[in-house]
């Protein structure tokens, strides 16, 4: 079994505490990625959408699915409580631990549903990163902020070897 942590760094300016809307384990944040098949190799078409709020239970799988070339059924589940805010610019955080069965995921997408304050206590909710970055004024700092330079990483973590704790604990 191998998990995939989910990293990601962005430049932050006037900003701290990027993370999805609900926190990092909103069950209604839609975490967008591309699927490669262990099989065969086949990279998804589009990006697929997976949920917190989709598994059927604990432990239970939030997508399962067929690979369209070799016909391989693989799964995703979503391992909560594994991720933080991202709250400062140029270091990754974790912010969602994936356990995949026949799928690597690769390509994550930014897109629309995160939240991040200013320095001094502004918060901005239901940010779009799609564009590949946000900035607005924060009035009451009286400043601009920015985010840009987004960047994501899926990082294989396997469970049992050497420093696992602390990686997962990140």
């Amino acid at each position: 079994m191998v998990h995939f942590l989910l990293g990601i760094r962005a430049k932050l300016e006037s900003l701290t505490n990027l993370q999805p809307q609900g926190g990092c384990n909103d069950p209604n944040f839609t975490y967008l990625f591309k699927l490669k098949c262990e099989g065969c190799g086949e990279l998804t078409e589009k990006e697929i959408g997976v949920r917190l709020s989709l598994g059927n239970g604990k432990g239970a799988p939030h997508l399962v699915r067929k690979c369209k070339f070799c016909e391989r059924e693989g799964s995703v589940t979503m391992m909560a409580d594994r991720g933080r805010p991202l709250t400062q610019t140029g270091l990754y955080s974790p912010l969602m631990m994936f356990n995949c069965k026949g799928y690597e995921p690769v390509d994550f997408v930014f897109s629309g549903g995160w939240k991040v304050e200013s320095v001094a206590g502004t918060s901005f909710d239901n940010v779009d990163l799609s564009k590949g970055e946000f900035s607005g004024y924060d009035e009451r700092g009286e400043f601009p902020v920015m985010i840009s330079k987004l960047h994501a990483t899926f990082t294989v973590v396997t469970p049992g070897r050497p420093g696992y704790r602390n990686f997962v604990r990140w």
